[in-house]
C-alpha cells in the first residue's frame, strides 16, 4: 500500500485528484494500492475561498459557461484528457452528470434551474459544482485507489528525504510516501506599510481593514458605523465585493430606472460614505457578457514556444517591456484586429488577407505596423490602443469634486455600454489573445533569463495589474450599481493618483488624489480594498511557516548584480512541482510537491474558461504523473502501508 497526503482539498487539490484519476490506471499498476488522504478544515471541493458559507451577494467575474474543471482536446497534456461539463452545462443536466446528489441550499438549486451560460454565477453556486467535481474525481479513480477526508489543519511534516513523511494534525499524524501542498490563496501578516495605519486606528478609536478576502471579513465590517466617511483604497474585484457588502448587504436595494439597463438604488439608510480611489482612478475593465461574432482566432501566432525558444536561445539578459512586450502585445493585437475584421468587416478597409500578411511582416512599434492599422481601421476607435487603456486618467485635471463624479460616471457608462455590446466584440477578441500569453510567459519569468528589476517591476507588479484592470474585472451590472451608488451620493470618486495621509490632531485620514488638485476628503475608515499577495516571510499558514522557519522551504529571489527581489513565492522545480528543499543543497525534495499560486510557477487560477489549454491543467498533470511514478518505483519494502 502505498500513501499519498494531500493538503488542501480546494479546487487545486480537486484538479490534482481529477488528473491522478485520469493517469493512476497507466502509471500505478493494480498491485500497487494507493491510499490518498485529503486534508482540509473547509469542505472538499470549494475549499476555503469557495466555501457555500459566504454571502449571497459575492459573485464570479466568469460567466457560468466560461468556467471549467476539465480538460479538452485543446490540453497538452501527456495524461488522457478527460473531458466533463462547465459549470453551465452540469446546471442545465445535474442529474445527468454522476454522482448525483441534490444540492442542500433551496436559493443555489433555485439559481442552477435558471442560470443561463451567459450569467454570472454566485461563489455559492461554483461552490456546488466544486463539490460536485471533487465527488466525480473520487468515482473516477480505479478500485485500488482511495480516499479519505480529513477536515483538518496540518502543522507540520517531518521526515528523511529518502524515507516515509510524518504529516502532523492538529491531534493525530499521518505517515505518507509522498506529500502534496495544493493549499490555494493564503493570508501573510499584514505588510509591514500597513502597520502605521493599524497603529493609528488603535491610537484613535477608528477602523483600518488591511489587504483581505472578502468572504472572510463580514463580520469586521460590522464595526463600520452608518453615514461613517470610508476610504476605500483600490478599484478591483475586492473594492466591488465590499461595495456590495456595505450597501445592498445592508438592506439596499437596486431597481431599474426604466432607461435601459440603468439602475436606482434606494438606500437603507445603514450604508456608510464610500470615497473609492487607486492609482489609474477608474474601475476594473467589466468582463463581456457576449460571445465572439466571428471565428475564434488561432492562438498563438507570434507568442508561442516556437518565439520563447528563440528569446530563450540569445545571449543576455532580457527585460519584458523591451524583449518580450512587442511580442505579447502583437498577440494580443492580432487578436482584436482577427475579430474586427471576420466580425465587422465594415469597419475595416482591406482585406483579411492582405493586412495579415502585412501585420506578420512588421514589429508592434514599427513605424509601418502603425501605418498599416491607420490605413486598414479608419476610426481610431476601433483600434487597440495600450497607452490609453492603462492610464485611462492622463492628464485630465478637473475643476472640482463634483466634476470629477460627472467625469467618471460618463467613463463608467461608457465602459458598461461597450462592454455589453458585441458590436465591439473585438475587445474580447483582445481578451482571448490576452489569456493565451500565460501559456509561455512561466516559462520566461522560471527560465532565468529576465533581469531581477523586470520580474519585479514589470512581471510581478506592471503586467499582472495590467491583466487584472483589463480582464479581471466585474460583471457588468456591478459597474451599473457602482454608477447607481454614486448617483445616490452613497459612493464617491476621488480619481487617479490617490494618497492617504493620517491627521494625528483630529484622528482621520484624509486622502486625495491627483485629478482634482487641492481636493481632499478626511475619512474615520480606511479599507484597503485589494485582495492580499502572499508572503512566505509573513505566511499565516502554519504548515509553510513551520517548513519556512525549518529551513526546508526557500522563498524565490530573483538577482542579478544591479537588483534583488524577494517574490515571496515559494520556490518550486517548474518541471514536476516539487518542493525546493535548502536542507537539499537546494534540489527538489523528492517526497513533497507543492501546487498554487503561492508557488514560484505563478500559476493561474485552478480552474478556467474552456479550450484555453490552461496552464493550470497542465501543471496538475505533469505534477500528478511526476508522483505516481515515483510511487510506482517505490521498493516495496520501504512503503508505509
Amino acid at each position: 500500500m502505498t500513501t499519498l497526503v494531500i493538503v488542501g482539498a480546494g479546487p487545486r487539490g480537486t484538479g490534482l485528484l481529477e488528473r491522478i484519476a485520469a493517469n493512476a490506471a497507466e502509471l500505478l499498476p493494480a498491485d500497487r494500492p494507493l491510499e490518498i488522504h485529503l486534508v482540509d478544515p473547509h469542505p472538499p471541493g470549494g475549499g476555503r475561498i469557495w466555501r457555500h458559507d459566504q454571502s449571497p451577494l459575492l459573485r464570479m467575474n466568469s460567466m457560468a459557461e466560461d468556467v471549467t474543471m476539465f480538460t479538452d482536446e485543446f490540453a497538452t497534456i501527456a495524461g488522457p484528457v478527460r473531458p466533463g461539463p462547465s459549470l453551465a452545462e452540469w446546471a442545465r443536466r445535474q442529474r445527468e452528470c454522476a454522482p448525483y446528489q441534490e444540492v442542500a441550499d433551496p436559493a443555489v438549486r433555485a439559481e442552477l434551474r435558471d442560470l443561463a451560460p451567459t450569467d454570472f454565477p454566485t461563489r455559492r453556486a461554483q461552490s456546488a459544482y466544486l463539490d460536485w467535481v471533487f465527488r466525480r474525481a473520487v468515482a473516477d479513480l480505479p478500485d485500488h485507489v482511495t480516499v479519505t477526508v480529513h477536515r483538518d489543519t496540518v502543522r507540520r511534516i517531518d521526515g528523511p528525504a529518502d524515507g516515509p513523511q510524518t504529516v502532523h494534525l492538529g491531534d493525530t499524524a499521518l505517515t505518507a510516501d509522498h506529500v502534496a501542498l495544493t493549499l490555494g490563496h493564503l493570508d501573510s501578516a499584514p505588510h509591514p506599510r500597513h502597520a502605521a495605519d493599524a497603529a493609528f486606528a488603535a491610537r484613535h478609536g477608528r477602523f483600518h481593514l488591511p489587504p483581505a478576502y472578502s468572504a472572510d471579513v463580514e463580520a469586521e465590517l460590522a464595526r463600520i458605523a452608518p453615514g461613517e466617511q470610508v476610504v476605500l483604497r483600490g478599484l478591483g474585484l475586492a473594492a466591488v465585493d465590499l461595495v456590495a457588502m456595505l450597501t445592498e448587504g445592508r438592506g439596499g436595494r437596486f431597481e431599474p430606472t426604466g432607461d435601459g439597463p440603468a439602475l436606482r438604488y434606494r438606500p437603507s439608510g445603514r450604508e456608510p460614505v464610500l470615497h473609492l480611489g487607486s492609482r489609474r482612478g477608474v474601475p476594473y475593465h467589466s468582463k463581456t457578457d457576449y460571445r465572439l461574432q466571428g471565428p475564434p482566432a488561432p492562438l498563438p501566432r507570434y507568442f508561442d514556444a516556437a518565439a520563447v525558444d528563440a528569446l530563450l536561445a540569445t545571449d543576455g539578459p532580457l527585460e519584458l517591456l523591451c524583449d518580450i512586450w512587442p511580442l505579447m502585445a502583437k498577440e494580443i493585437g492580432f487578436g482584436h484586429y482577427h475579430e474586427l475584421f471576420h466580425a465587422h468587416p465594415e469597419r475595416t478597409a482591406l482585406p483579411w488577407p492582405e493586412f495579415l500578411a502585412r501585420y506578420d511582416r512588421h514589429g508592434w512599434y514599427s513605424p509601418e505596423l502603425a501605418a498599416l492599422v491607420t490605413e486598414a481601421v479608419p476610426d481610431p476607435a476601433n483600434r487597440i490602443d495600450f497607452e490609453r487603456l492603462d492610464h485611462p486618467l492622463a492628464g485630465v485635471e478637473l475643476g472640482s469634486a463634483e466634476e470629477l463624479q460627472a467625469h467618471l460616471r460618463e467613463y463608467v457608462t461608457a465602459d458598461a455600454d461597450r462592454r455589453a455590446d458585441p458590436a465591439h466584440s473585438a475587445d474580447l477578441g483582445a481578451f482571448l489573445a490576452l489569456l493565451s500569453l500565460f501559456g509561455q510567459l512561466p516559462r520566461l519569468v522560471a527560465g532565468g533569463r529576465l533581469t531581477a528589476r523586470s520580474v519585479a517591476e514589470e512581471v510581478d507588479e506592471w503586467f499582472f495589474g495590467y491583466f487584472n484592470f483589463l480582464a479581471s474585472g466585474p460583471p457588468g451590472f456591478r459597474l451599473r450599481q457602482l454608477l447607481a451608488l454614486s448617483e445616490a451620493g452613497v459612493v464617491r470618486f476621488l480619481g487617479a493618483g490617490v494618497r492617504i495621509e493620517r491627521d494625528e490632531t483630529s484622528g482621520t485620514w484624509r486622502a486625495s488624489g491627483t485629478t482634482v488638485p487641492g481636493h481632499s476628503v478626511t475619512a474615520t475608515a480606511l479599507v484597503e480594498a485589494y485582495l492580499p499577495k502572499h508572503a512566505l516571510a509573513r505566511t499565516l499558514d502554519p504548515l509553510l511557516g513551520e517548513l519556512h522557519r525549518a529551513g526546508r522551504v526557500v522563498e524565490e529571489v530573483v538577482s542579478d548584480p544591479e537588483h534583488t527581489h524577494r517574490t515571496g513565492l515559494v520556490t518550486i522545480d517548474p518541471a514536476d512541482s516539487r518542493l525546493i528543499d535548502p536542507a537539499l543543497g537546494g534540489a527538489p525534495h523528492p517526497r513533497r510537491t507543492a501546487l498554487g499560486p503561492h508557488t514560484s510557477l505563478r500559476s493561474a487560477a485552478a480552474f478556467a474558461r474552456p479550450r484555453t489549454n490552461a496552464p493550470a491543467f497542465r501543471q496538475n498533470d505533469a505534477a500528478a504523473r511526476a508522483l505516481l511514478r515515483a510511487l510506482a518505483a517505490l521498493p516495496a519494502a520501504a512503503l508505509v502501508g
